[in-house]
């Protein structure tokens, strides 16, 4: 699978890299723990402390109350895709690759074929944009040392979901607080309820 860069006029159907520095929050994320398979925390107060807080909350957001957490460990593999309502910012410590789709492409029955994803290497510190249409998951290893990366979201995203009432067919897509998923069979996450849609190969790096 070719690996292009975010920098890549490819990627402008995805999202944009942002033109700001936030080297103190990039401190604060070494801290962070980065095990052997995947870990991810949607809000982690040591990050929220950062000096950045109020500019991504502002300039980046619009003022809307927001969450900065991280996703961090060893992965090479789609296994599923995901998307909000919102924009999601990605910041990685010392490079990732991102795998990504368009929402367009998803089918009426919900269904996803895997070969229209991308993949794009995110460098160390570069502040990602993923538009809200952009289908995304856990990042994948640009070393062999894993990878250590920023989550930001508006605030209450990927925690507990609200009470549903099938009021909308994607209900059944939604795992989460502003998180609707697609998985793929060999994820093992449809045996947790999730929905199983994407066709096609697990992409793997």
């Amino acid at each position: 699978m070719q690996i292009k860069s975010v920098t890549d006029k490819a990627f402008e159907k995805y999202g944009r890299v942002l033109e700001v520095k936030v080297p103190d929050l990039l401190k604060r994320l070494e801290g962070t723990p980065c095990p052997e398979d995947v870990v991810y925390v949607a809000s982690a107060s040591e990050l929220e402390a950062c000096e950045e807080f109020d500019m991504i909350q502002d300039s980046i957001f619009g003022g809307m109350p927001i969450q900065i957490g991280y996703c961090n460990g060893n992965n090479n593999t789609l296994n599923a895709v995901e998307y909000h309502r919102n924009s999601e910012i990605n910041i990685p410590l010392t490079g990732a690759v991102l795998l990504v789709g368009m929402q367009q492409d998803v089918e009426a029955d919900f269904t996803y074929d895997t070969s229209k994803m991308e993949a794009f290497e995110a460098p160390a510190g570069c502040v990602v944009e993923l538009y809200a249409t952009t289908l995304h998951y856990a990042p994948c290893n640009l070393r062999e040392d894993g990878f250590r990366v920023v989550i930001i979201l508006p605030k209450g995203t990927n925690t507990e979901p609200p009470v549903l009432k099938g009021a909308s067919a994607e209900d059944k897509l939604m795992t989460a607080r502003n998180k609707w998923l697609i998985a793929h069979e060999e994820s093992g996450l449809g045996a947790d309820g999730a929905f199983v849609g994407l066709k096609g190969e697990n992409l793997k790096l």
